[in-house]
């Protein structure tokens, strides 16, 4: 009878935990052109596409391609010690990227919520 009760608490602990940890993943566009106007401390990647990179991007971005298969010796170059921050179209491909680069040591690894979608819909600036 107790364990009744006790279920829905741990469910929703559970749902809570899950939710504060994805929350840490993403950065939303505001916080993201916050941190990219403090000089040196975001390293910022596009892993699109070069067509999608040719459409615009993130004034001060690098292009590393996701599909690229270097992508992984490219982005090793970068500095482990600096947040890095990623976005693709959406925010599938960045997911993915974030989750390797943590993987590969960096610890303060962030993707663009929506990515560029959502870059672009907030109206904020794009380089070609």
């Amino acid at each position: 009878m107790r364990l009744t009760h006790l279920l829905p608490t741990l469910s929703f602990a559970l749902l809570l935990t899950c939710c504060q940890a994805q929350t840490g993943n993403v950065v939303d566009v505001a916080t993201l052109r916050k941190e990219i106007q403090q000089q040196n401390t975001v390293q910022l990647v596009d892993v699109r596409t070069p067509q999608e990179w040719g459409t615009g991007h993130i004034e001060g971005a690098s292009h590393i391609d996701w599909f690229d298969d270097d992508f992984k010796e490219r982005v090793a170059k970068l500095d482990k010690t600096r947040p890095v921050r990623l976005y693709c179209a959406a925010g599938g491909r960045s997911e993915e990227a974030r989750e390797l680069l943590r993987e590969m040591g960096f610890k303060d690894v962030k993707d663009l919520d929506g990515g560029m979608s959502a870059w672009k819909k907030a109206g904020a600036p794009v380089v070609k």
